[in-house]
């Protein structure tokens, strides 16, 4: 065999047992850092201690800068780049001198032995020093000189339980590596060697020697800038030990917990946002503290990018008696009225409103539920807009038994609402009014929506964000009406004095109460941001001045003037595929020849109803005005023709309840077979007549030694003057038709039934108990 077979076969097998070796004695694993979550930036908002209880930050490649690598490898290894992990000459010449005592005793560890070391830290023995040996050159084999140069910085103690330049450089001058001096970064060059000794802010006089010892060796080197070593030389060390970063103690909590292990956590908040939010909502709160009010709190979207930019989960994380912990932006409540925009946007784009179209704001009773309106008043009728500006509950309901329960929470399902999700196969009409469970961010994610033509994509908390998945949940053009109609500022739920105030930002919101005033909401959106405020008790106690209006909306309008008061003033422009057209100002239908009041309101062409108005009907009444004709009963002279008010039997009987003025048609002819026969049909039926009370198929509860008694109402048409009561068909009670009658039911199942004085009859059954 030749020297050259001789001389490869021997080093494919030392080639070999080092890759036997490499496997039998893998590399330790990577080192525990402490999670960090950064901001949009790259600044960290907050710092966890590692799983050892030490404040090791990772220190990324970008944050080493040429002047901290320089100071290192010239005080450390100045070979560093040269050398296999061990320097031969450095290990000869430090043996010579601990063997013969001259000079300093040292052990020519270069940084990689001193990365293995701290690695896999052990006793300081001749045994263990061949072992830093190997371990270097592995290393050196399985990583680059700016890896190890990385995990040396990572791993290097500054005293206490501080590890890494990352960590000392926030922890002391509370600024990353790359943003340090020249003289603080060969300050945190010279403490690893006596971490114990040198402690900044303890011995910052001994350091400052130290350190100006060792830039006047820089300078000697030229290894700097003159002009820059002689600026270092005279700027004072005032360092001392300051708090880790805890900005977004909630956000940081929540990314960190959803990602185990992550050394680095890239959030979208922007730091100055999230500061002035976290203050702004703190002594915000704290002015409410006399009137039971103890927590807030508040999400800032950017619209274009759907990233978070601000994430105040509670006034103060530290505080335990205000249960600060809880993180109010993921905390389910009710969402009071917030819910009606999306309510309203979807009846425009089935055709079932417009803006100016008039809806019932009467007493109703649907099928066994009567919301009342906040204020506990009705005003009869009110066009859509002004049913949405003042936030009324009757139309809400009444709209969504037309748009139905299970498109609407549908569309709340496809809007990200986990609670809705859960409980949709129970939720019924009270939904509009806070009937259901909604966070605070899925509802500015909601709103969000309105904001980008009404389309939904999930709100982004990391970055980089990732290209958004849009679900269309309303058409641009009825976004743009609720825009229009939420951007009003006459409206009931406007601060007080705010009208006056220079800084009130143009905006659309809406506000909303949970009952018993538990929850108040305010959420706002421009073309910029979208900002949610929610303002109340963790502990769910209500306040008598808990209101979305004048509680909530107030820190909404702070944050709007304080985030985004030199933002972009653009506002939202209708599209295209929006359009006008003149309706009746008494109904907002499409106008007939008997509508001369007229206005112009927006519609959606292709969508919008075309239902002509019919407010005012023409009827044939006798000479005298004390009788009126159908077709089948007109006689062939001696009648006129007359318009009266077409009035829902639901509204009439409201005005006639409350003493309003209503002018009623005659009583139909008495001598008309139709009516007699109860067989009245065609073009002049009246409308329907309804049993407001009892509701069908409800269960009432009596207690037999109460009087208790049930409440008999009816809605009828113009022209009936007179009602009659019937109970298991049984006469029982003649009535106006507006007359509210009571009267004891007996126990078992109860049919009610109502006749008017035009034949018509309608019933309903109760199961009624006695107690």
């Amino acid at each position: 065999m030749s020297k050259v077979a001789r001389s490869l076969l021997g080093l494919g097998l030392l080639i070999g047992l080092a890759l036997l070796a490499d496997r039998i004695w893998p590399l330790p694993p990577a080192p525990q850092y402490s999670p960090l979550v950064l901001a949009q930036d790259g600044t960290v908002l907050h710092a966890y201690l590692n799983p050892t209880q030490k404040w090791r930050m990772k220190t990324e490649l970008a944050e080493i800068t040429p002047a901290l690598q320089t100071a290192i490898i010239e005080k450390e290894d100045r070979y560093f780049r040269y050398h296999f992990g061990v320097n031969p000459l450095a290990i000869v010449q430090a043996a010579g001198r601990n063997l013969l005592g001259q000079g300093r005793t040292t052990g020519a560890s270069t940084i990689t032995m001193q990365v293995a070391r701290l690695l896999e830290p052990k006793e300081r023995t001749l045994g263990n020093k061949l072992r830093e040996m190997l371990r270097a050159m592995q290393l050196e084999a399985h990583l680059s000189k700016a890896e190890i140069l990385q995990l040396y910085l990572n791993l290097v103690p500054y005293g206490s339980n501080i590890e890494g330049v990352k960590s000392a450089a926030l922890l002391y001058f509370q600024q990353p590596p790359d943003y340090l001096s020249l003289a603080q970064t060969v300050t945190l060059a010279i403490i690893p060697n006596r971490p114990g000794g040198l402690v900044l802010g303890k011995n910052n006089a001994q350091i400052l020697q130290e350190r100006n010892r060792w830039l006047a060796y820089f300078q000697h080197q030229k290894l700097f800038p003159a002009q820059d070593i002689a600026d270092a030389l005279l700027e004072p060390l005032d360092a001392r030990r300051h708090p880790a970063p805890t900005l977004a103690p909630h956000l940081a909590r929540r990314l960190v917990l959803a990602r185990p292990g992550v050394a680095l956590i890239h959030s979208t908040l922007r730091p100055a946002a999230q500061a002035k939010a976290e203050d702004l909502a703190r002594n915000y709160v704290r002015r409410l503290a006399t009137q039971g009010i103890s927590q807030a709190a508040v999400l800032v979207v950017n619209n274009q990018t759907h990233t978070v930019e601000a994430y105040v989960g509670s006034i103060d994380f530290q505080d335990p008696s205000a249960q600060g912990q809880v993180d109010g932006v993921r905390a389910v409540r009710s969402p009071g009225s917030t819910l009606k925009p999306l309510l309203y946007g979807l009846a425009l784009d089935r055709g079932l409103v417009t803006p100016k179209m008039v809806l019932p704001d009467v007493p109703t009773n649907f099928q066994g539920f009567r919301p009342e309106n906040f204020d506990k008043h009705c005003q009869g009728e009110v066009t859509m807009e002004r049913a949405l500006t003042y936030s009324l509950n009757i139309p809400a309901v009444q709209v969504l038994s037309e748009v139905g329960i299970d498109k609407f929470t549908g569309t709340l399902r496809q809007a990200g609402f986990q609670q809705v999700a859960h409980d949709a196969s129970r939720l019924g009409l009270s939904t509009i009014l806070g009937g259901c469970g909604a966070s605070l961010e899925e509802l500015t994610g909601l709103y969000s929506a309105l904001a980008n033509e009404g389309h939904y994509a999930p709100l982004a908390l990391t970055s980089p964000p990732g290209a958004p998945v849009k679900k269309p949940l309303l058409s641009p053009a009825a976004a743009y009406l609720i825009t229009d109609i939420l951007a009003q500022r006459t409206r009931p739920d406007l601060p007080v004095d705010a009208a006056a105030s220079r800084h009130l930002p143009r905006i659309a919101w809406k506000t909303g109460t949970s009952y018993g005033r538990r929850d108040a909401w305010s959420i706002g959106y421009n073309r910029q941001y979208t900002i949610g405020v929610w303002v109340g008790n963790f502990n769910g106690q209500g306040s008598p001045a808990l209101t979305g209006a004048d509680v909530a909306s107030p820190l909404l309008f702070d944050l709007f003037n304080s985030l985004a008061y030199n933002g972009k003033a653009e506002w939202f422009a209708p599209p295209a595929s929006l359009d006008f057209r003149l309706v009746c100002t008494e109904t907002g239908l499409v106008p007939d020849e008997n509508c001369p009041n007229q206005l112009i309101d927006y519609y959606l062409p292709g969508a919008s109803g075309s239902q002509r108005c019919q407010h005012m009907r023409e009827v044939l009444v006798s000479a005298d005005g004390q009788a009126s004709y159908c077709r089948a009963c007109v006689p062939a002279s001696g009648y006129r023709r007359e318009l009266f008010p077409n009035l829902r039997p639901e509204v009439l009987a409201f005005r006639e309840s409350q003493g309003l003025p209503t002018r009623r048609q005659p009583p139909h002819n008495p001598s008309c077979r139709l009516v007699h026969s109860g067989d009245a049909t065609g073009a002049d039926a009246a409308p329907l007549l309804a049993i407001t009370s009892p509701a069908a198929h409800a269960e009432y509860v009596l207690t037999a030694s109460e009087k208790q008694q049930l409440l008999l109402s009816c809605a009828a048409a113009g022209e009936v003057r007179q009602v009659y009561w019937y109970v298991n068909d049984r006469f029982y009670k003649a009535a106006p038709a507006t007359a509210r009658v009571f009267f004891r039911p007996p126990p078992g199942e109860v049919k009610i039934s109502c006749a008017d004085d035009h034949g018509r009859t309608v019933d309903v059954r109760v199961l009624v108990r006695e107690l």
